[in-house]
């Protein structure tokens, strides 16, 4: 885009299509590491709460979120296109935005579990992170449910964040219960 003196201004608001592969790739390890800490989470269930958050911390919420932001920010075209948004502008900024996000409650979970903070500060962080994937799961609810044909998602799509949030609040009230 250029002003009136042909000084270029800005990103432009589309370009040329990504290839979505790499964002699914990386969505899919982040899926399995996720289900890993959740699965390790309800063994360790029987072992009380304190024992529970521990792996839902460190995997599901910490290794997660590191490899969200490399899906969102480092992959971002990638990651627009997989989910068949418009590429470049506003939309790139979004997505580096969002694994910003990802990477700081990331890295803090992972701390949290590495240098032992306690039970506490584990399920406040998974707390925080299944609230962010609740409000994540009502968007794509509300966009399958009502959204423009174009843009609605599958069943595929809208279960498992909505089954991950709702799994990473169970583990969160477990852990401050313990607390």
């Amino acid at each position: 885009m250029t002003d009136q003196e042909g000084e270029t201004t800005g990103t432009p608001t589309t370009r040329t299509t990504a290839d979505p592969r790499p964002a699914a790739i990386a969505m899919m390890v982040g899926n399995v590491i996720g289900a890993v800490g959740l699965i390790l989470g309800f063994v360790r269930l029987g072992a009380g709460g304190a024992e529970a958050i521990k792996p839902v911390a460190l995997l599901a919420v910490g290794i997660l979120g590191v490899v969200s932001f490399v899906r969102h920010s480092i992959l971002h075209a990638s990651d627009a296109a997989r989910m068949k948004w418009d590429l470049g502008g506003r939309t790139d900024n979004f997505q580096i935005e969002v694994g910003l996000a990802n990477l700081a409650w990331g890295v803090v979970a992972i701390a949290s579990v590495l240098l032992d903070w306690g039970t506490y500060a584990q399920a406040a962080l998974t707390l925080v992170f299944g609230l962010y994937l609740l409000f994540a799961a009502s968007i794509h609810l509300r966009i399958f449910l009502s959204g423009p044909l174009a843009e609605r998602r599958s069943v595929a799509q809208v279960l498992p964040i909505t089954i991950m949030s709702l799994l990473t609040l169970f583990f969160a009230f477990v852990g401050l219960a313990a607390a």
